[in-house]
């Protein structure tokens, strides 16, 4: 993504594409996105066009990064521009995966006969506990914080789901896994490290879990986490994971593929299972030892989320006894992902690039200390 501005003065901005008038993509250097959003504008909803390569979430975020002569062009133009330019930076092994994926989902939808089908369009009065709906409705940093305890530096907790509707997905959940035992259907896990669990969104309730990111846990990002792209949240990786004796029992030191996590305890009665945390870190440094103040340990509560950075280090404790299910959501920034293929200092959110920078002022104001100390020395002599 190229950028305008000063940060064009620092480094040559990337080639995007631009379509031809033939229809071909050809090479073009104006078409490219603004490095600062236009807040003002309000952008379209492209939730009802068919077959696109890319989530409509991400046209409606991407656009308010659009040159301002683009703003007010034909949706069309508009879906085209940002299309061109999501070509150029993704692979075509990457787009045919996503349209294997995308035939993947649909075969289980076809078949797949749901249990709880209120689950699949968000009711947030029935989803809800009554404060996170009032602090969601007001929208302001009082509200919010109201609400949230900040457990620890960028962890944040509370009370978040209905103990019914924990009690319906883990029903649905039970529900898919029975359909997927009794035809023999091959899916996909959460993830490489979850070997029991299932993907959410792969059984139709995708569009669900969008919203509860853009309406609910957007707001929150927007103000806990602005600094890895937390206002521009526009696609997720939804699914449950699963612990007990005759389960996953335990999950290793990682970090997530996310900008920000929600995990949300679903139940159900179990023993053990704690998360652990140790401190934000780049990719540079993810492997760099844990601070005192870094470390944090968190207990499971069902009904009770857990908000916090995807490049936060954490893991699961063994659960001793008892099932345990957990709800995630990795929402993402394309927005975020894309600026930071151009930065090198990630100091405002990585903890050790913070204190490798604060290492650096103080040696430089050390060395100026003394280049002063020598210089008043030399002029008493």
């Amino acid at each position: 993504m190229a950028t305008d501005g000063a940060a064009d003065r620092r480094r040559p901005p990337p080639q995007m594409l631009s379509a031809g008038n033939n229809g071909n993509c050809v090479m073009s250097l104006s078409n490219r996105l603004r490095l600062m959003p236009n807040k003002e504008h309000k952008a379209e909803s492209y939730e009802d066009l068919q077959h696109l390569e890319f989530s409509p979430l991400l046209f409606s975020s991407l656009e308010r990064y659009l040159p301002p002569t683009m703003l007010n062009a034909s949706r069309d133009l508009k879906l085209q521009y940002m299309r061109d330019i999501l070509l150029r930076y993704s692979p075509e092994s990457e787009r045919t995966r996503v349209q294997r994926h995308r035939e993947y989902r649909q075969k289980i939808i076809a078949h797949y006969q749901p249990l709880q089908r209120e689950l699949y369009t968000l009711q947030a009065a029935k989803f809800f506990v009554p404060s996170f709906l009032r602090a969601i409705s007001e929208n302001t940093e009082a509200s919010f914080r109201n609400i949230l305890s900040e457990a620890s530096p960028g962890v944040y907790t509370f009370e978040m789901l209905q103990p019914d509707f924990c009690e319906l997905l883990l029903t649905e959940v039970e529900n898919f896994e029975g359909w997927v035992h009794e035809t023999n259907f091959r899916i996909m896990r959460p993830n490489t490290m979850n070997r029991y669990g299932c993907v959410l969104d792969d059984f139709g309730l995708e569009t669900m879990l969008d919203k509860l990111m853009e309406d609910f846990i957007r707001p929150l990002s927007k103000l806990f986490f602005p600094e890895v792209g937390g206002s521009t949240l526009d696609t997720h990786h939804g699914f449950v994971v699963e612990y007990g004796s005759d389960r996953d029992v335990e999950l290793g030191f990682h970090v997530d593929d996310s900008e920000v996590t929600l995990n949300v305890c679903l139940g159900k009665q179990f023993s053990g299972g704690d998360l652990f945390f140790r401190g934000v870190r780049c990719d540079k440094h993810v492997n760099s030892e844990t601070q005192s103040e870094e470390i944090f340990d968190y207990t499971h509560v069902p009904g009770r989320a857990i908000l916090h950075h995807g490049r936060h280090r954490h893991g699961a404790r063994a659960t001793t006894s008892g099932h345990r299910v957990n709800l995630l959501l990795w929402c993402r920034s394309s927005v975020f992902r894309e600026l930071k293929k151009y930065q090198k200092d990630f100091s405002k959110w990585c903890g050790e690039c913070k204190r490798e920078k604060k290492e650096r002022q103080r040696q430089s104001i050390a060395a100026t200390k003394l280049e002063i100390l020598k210089r008043d020395g030399q002029t008493a002599s």
